[in-house]
């Protein structure tokens, strides 16, 4: 198998593969065919600088189609690369070069004061070059085994410092599953994933789930703005839209959501989305917004089929064929089942494939078999003995009007053991005060039962998160 000559060289060359929309507001249409010439001259940069199946390239571009266009050079000789986000500072990238040791990198010249700072020891290619894609000679597609290295992702850092993930060639082949069943996209259609690069979701859904259901995927190098996030969906007639959930929550809390006729499908991934961010979707646009689940792991393992109905707060069913059930509360996944299971950490013995896999995740299940997410195992507050799952108060939070966002954790109580305390982020034109405190508190009583409220809410500008947009909650449980 190779992933560039069997999907990128095999496609038309004149069909309709990228839409680039640059920091500097430009847009640009890339064809296969031009994704497929690029990709192999720079290919042929990589090699030439020492880069060669099983070599680990880190990566760290942005939105940006040189990023694209490094990761399917990395896949056509068989290179691993090792990608990262644009967020990080000289100490993660220390950290990350000292996982993958890689033996060549290609980064964009806005990051170069940190990447210097972390002081590789390999050769750099630094971006944007168009010399690096427009000249030289085209390197040949490898053959390559399934079980031979693919990609290295990096844990978001949530319960203790990352580690290199290390999945091998049929993750690339084995995202169908989640292409089809989950996301949705359609031939001859846009498609966009708004993930910054180097995180798990934009490496699976910026561009390989799109065009392994033959549509076009749209690559927007910009910050997030709700109103532009509008403008890009109306303009570009998207079809099929993937997004944070905080992304989703922000833009229904802030922006008015237009009808957006051409919108066809939403799905939503990171972090469980509460039903009042799903109902302001829905009431604007007709579509609601598909919940799902996964891990950096194992690839996606739960959600909605395009077209089903959305029980909201819910992130589906497991994926056909996947076998994930709930023991002691937590999901559990046998390996085997999963086209999109990790070979496992790098610098530790393979992982078990012959076992289940244990998430660290808690959920329950409702008759019908759809999932409700419970937080970490370790984010679970208990309070006088009773066990109070963060997201339940951060939902109730959350369909108030009040509220953008909201985190909680367990703060120590010298009565109760531990309370439960939120940190709120308020909508335009509410300002913190006592009174709207205990009117946020009566109002996660009657949404819920009445002993998860928050003994204590703390009003505060953002919440801390990491780079890929989960919420870090063990910093917020440090400052509780």
């Amino acid at each position: 198998m190779n992933f560039c000559r069997d999907l990128v060289d095999a496609a038309p060359p004149e069909a309709l593969a990228l839409i680039e929309l640059t920091r500097a507001g430009e847009r640009r249409e890339w064809t296969f065919g031009a994704l497929a010439d690029g990709s192999a001259r720079l290919a042929g940069h990589l090699a030439a600088a020492g880069a060669g199946p099983g070599d680990r390239v880190l990566v760290m571009i942005g939105n940006r189609v040189e990023w694209v266009l490094t990761m399917l050079a990395c896949f056509r000789i068989g290179a691993v690369p090792a990608a990262c986000p644009e967020q990080l500072r000289a100490k993660d990238l220390r950290l990350r070069l000292e996982i993958a040791a890689p033996v060549l990198a290609v980064a964009d010249e806005r990051n170069r004061a940190e990447l210097t700072a972390a002081e590789p020891a390999c050769p750099i290619l630094w971006t944007p070059d168009d010399r690096l894609w427009r000249s030289g000679e085209r390197a040949a597609p490898v053959e390559l085994a399934e079980t031979d290295p693919c990609l290295v992702m990096y844990t978001s850092g949530t319960t203790g410092a990352a580690k290199g993930v290390l999945h091998v060639q049929r993750w690339l082949a084995g995202q169908r599953l989640q292409a089809e069943h989950w996301v949705g996209a359609r031939a001859g259609e846009t498609f966009w994933c708004s993930a910054s690069t180097g995180w798990s979701k934009s490496t699976r859904n910026v561009f390989i789930a799109p065009w392994l259901r033959g549509a076009t995927a749209i690559l927007h190098d910009g910050r997030f703005d709700p109103a532009e996030r509008l403008e890009i969906l109306a303009r570009e007639r998207v079809a099929t839209l993937c997004m944070a959930p905080t992304e989703y929550r922000v833009i229904a809390k802030r922006t008015r959501i237009p009808a957006l006729e051409s919108l066809r499908g939403c799905v939503a991934a990171g972090e469980a989305l509460d039903p009042g961010a799903i109902e302001a979707w829905r009431a604007a646009t007709g579509v609601e917004v598909r919940d799902g689940y996964g891990q950096t792991e194992t690839g996606h393992l739960t959600g909605y089929a395009p077209g089903e109905r959305v029980r909201p707060g819910s992130m589906g069913r497991p994926l056909p064929g996947v076998d994930l059930r709930i023991a002691d509360g937590e999901i559990v996944v046998d390996p085997a089942t999963v086209p999109t299971f990790f070979h496992g950490y790098v610098g530790e013995p393979p992982a078990a494939t012959d076992r289940p896999w244990h998430t660290g995740d808690r959920a329950e299940a409702d008759e019908d078999g759809y999932l409700w997410f419970g937080g970490r195992n370790d984010d679970i507050i208990v309070s006088a003995g009773y066990r109070i799952g963060p997201f339940e108060v951060e939902s109730a939070l959350g369909s108030h009007p009040a509220v953008v966002e909201a985190a909680a954790v367990a703060a120590p109580d010298d009565e109760r053991g531990s309370i439960v305390r939120a940190f709120v982020v308020l909508a335009d034109g509410y300002a913190g005060s006592g009174d709207l405190a205990r009117a946020l508190q009566d109002h996660v009583k009657a949404e819920t039962a009445p002993y998860k409220y928050p003994r204590r809410i703390d009003f505060v500008a953002e919440l801390p998160k990491t780079a890929s947009g989960k919420i870090r909650r063990a910093a917020l449980r440090d400052r509780a």
